[in-house]
């Protein structure tokens, strides 16, 4: 069995149970070196051998999946955050299927979230966002049609952006075809990391703070009127708002 594990964001407390506990017993380790934080592997078994993905092209990783399955052992391939947002795993799996080697999904917590917890912030504030839309800039990997910076940004729902703040002028610049310039917009280095960093900011002024801060890689670009601190009173927990579980009071 072949277990795909998201490793969560980054801070190793936030590896779910399963996920370690597989981690911790597996024959064989693969993980992406370049943005799982190692501190995950650390309570590993010492016989387990442990691979480093981010020198590895897609045949060599199937290779040892394979190797380790012939020779009747458990396989943890760890991915960062949650192996279903960017992770590249369908495509592995799809070689697996090939070759007739079972596998499983142990899902991980997304630098999403864990960007939202440090923010403290409510991506679906009732009266500004019901959406989130988790995206990136084009680069090097097109994008679909219709799935643009432009075209999505005319939601001006609460945008999640990944992969993308090498370009921050750039997409900046997409970004305010719809949104006013002093939509706030948050950006987080390292989401849960302890060299994590957090810069709060407008669209007018956010390429500036990043340079300034020397951020080039690693991080999230959040955008949207939930960052700011007008909303409207949940139902969920209105008095005068009645549902399954209790009557509105007079």
């Amino acid at each position: 069995m072949v277990w795909f594990i998201g490793a969560g964001s980054g801070d190793p407390e936030l590896l779910t149970i399963k996920a370690k506990k597989i981690i911790d017993e597996s024959d064989v380790i693969i993980y992406a070196g370049s943005l799982v934080n190692k501190e995950v592997l650390n309570s590993a078994k010492e016989s387990a051998v442990i691979y480093n993905s981010a020198s590895m092209n897609l045949d060599e990783v199937i290779e040892v999946m394979k190797d380790a399955h012939e020779k009747g052992l458990k396989v943890a391939r760890v991915h960062t955050g949650d192996p279903s947002i960017y992770g590249a795993h369908r495509e592995q799996m799809r070689e697996l299927d090939k070759l007739g080697i079972k596998y499983k999904v142990v899902p991980g917590v997304s630098s999403f979230l864990a960007a939202a917890a440090t923010l403290n912030l409510e991506y679906t504030l009732p009266g500004v966002s019901q959406t989130v839309i988790l995206t990136r800039m084009e680069g090097r990997t097109p994008m679909p049609k219709g799935e643009s910076i432009e075209e999505l940004a005319v939601h001006q729902a609460s945008m999640v952006i990944f992969l993308s703040i090498s370009m921050i002028e750039e997409l900046v610049e997409k970004l305010c075809t719809s949104y006013p310039k002093n939509t706030k917009v948050a950006v987080v280095y390292k989401a849960s990391w302890e060299d994590e960093k957090r810069i709060v900011s407008t669209l007018e002024n956010i390429a500036e703070e990043v340079k300034k801060a020397g951020i080039g890689k690693t991080a999230l670009v959040i955008v949207g009127n939930a960052l700011g601190d007008e909303f409207e009173v949940s139902r969920l927990y209105d008095k005068h708002f009645s549902h399954e579980y209790r009557k509105a009071s007079v």
